[in-house]
């Protein structure tokens, strides 16, 4: 792609993914307020929409009730789309979901997102647990077809009735860390958002296969590609690498399998984890942008620059909810999104 080409910061839209983080010493209560808070926040900084993610036997997720949490998130906003990011549809009857969101449609008309992950987001026997087949994964693509039949009011499937959700217009996300809902996504001409801040290696390749095949459709007449970003800003880069290291203690745990509340950051890791833990650690955030606002701004408009993204969606895992917010700000003043 040749320079004049390339687009810049204020061209695109940004996004939050909100997991709903329970800090060390927190409850799940005071993580919701914080959860409100931040999106009324974003929705006044210009973000575009506020998405919030499906985990389960997570101590420190408080979103499993992901379709509970995005309607409390839209009835405390005004205009800003509120949506998933995404529902681990293998762990749901597809006709549930169209009945959720065909009811979140209802009451905050024109704000809903539906945004699909093929992952169960969880482990087997948290699985087991939601009553769901193993291999549900497998069954991703028409399990997508049956729940999108719900909402079209001339399906062959509907001797079953989404009742609310039939006839209604949610837009369906697919999401992915791999190249499987890429390539989906492409076939079905739908919007695709890919997991780069968690699966880094392979965002450049899951794009590609996704422009490369996309198919438009009633929905979508071009490839419309979002990706996930960790940011951690801050006023000073030192107190930035500071608030990032709760995320790299979280991931740390999920690494030893010892997942817990997010922890208070701490000066330094070393000492707290080996070698093979660190670089662990640190391929699977290779999508963080840390700094001051004019650090972050390098290096959002060069992840801009590799990625061609439409869209990107911010993850910031802070244990301090005023570092969060303040983190968040300076995206928006750094993009051009706050005036």
């Amino acid at each position: 792609m040749s320079n004049h080409d390339t687009k810049t910061l204020d061209q695109i839209k940004f996004s939050v993914l909100d997991l709903a983080p329970i800090v060390r010493g927190g409850t799940a209560a005071e993580s919701f307020k914080n959860t409100l808070n931040l999106a009324q926040h974003a929705e006044r900084w210009g973000y575009n929409r506020y998405w919030l993610a499906e985990h389960h036997n997570m101590p420190g997720i408080a979103s499993s009730a992901t379709s509970v949490v995005i309607g409390y998130v839209a009835g405390g906003t005004q205009s800003i789309r509120v949506g998933s990011g995404g529902i681990m549809l293998p762990n749901h009857a597809p006709l549930v979901i169209a009945e959720q969101f065909g009811t979140l449609e209802a009451m905050y008309p024109g704000r809903i997102d539906l945004g699909l992950g093929r992952a169960p987001g969880s482990d087997q026997l948290t699985a087991e647990a939601l009553r769901r087949d193993p291999s549900n994964g497998h069954y991703f693509p028409q399990h997508v077809q049956e729940l999108m039949s719900y909402f079209d009011e001339k399906s062959k499937y509907n001797r079953v009735r989404a009742i609310p959700g039939e006839g209604q217009q949610v837009p369906i996300w697919l999401l992915g860390s791999s190249d499987f809902s890429a390539a989906l996504a492409a076939k079905m001409g739908l919007p695709f958002s890919f997991a780069s801040h968690f699966s880094p290696d392979h965002t450049l390749q899951a794009l590609a296969i996704y422009r490369r095949q996309f198919q438009p459709s009633a929905v979508l007449d071009k490839p419309y590609a979002m990706v996930g970003v960790n940011v951690y800003a801050a006023d000073t880069t030192e107190e930035a690498e500071f608030i990032a290291t709760s995320h790299q203690q979280q991931f740390l745990s999920l690494i030893r399998n010892t997942p817990g509340q997010l922890a208070p950051p701490v000066k330094s890791l070393e000492g707290n984890w080996n070698e093979f833990e660190k670089a662990h650690v640190m391929k699977q955030i290779l999508s963080s942008v840390i700094g001051n606002p004019e650090e972050v701004k390098q290096q959002l408009q060069a992840f801009l620059n590799e990625t061609q993204a439409d869209e990107m969606i911010v993850n910031s895992m802070v244990y301090d909810p005023t570092a969060r917010l303040r983190s968040y700000e300076i995206v928006a003043e750094v993009t051009g999104m706050k005036k």
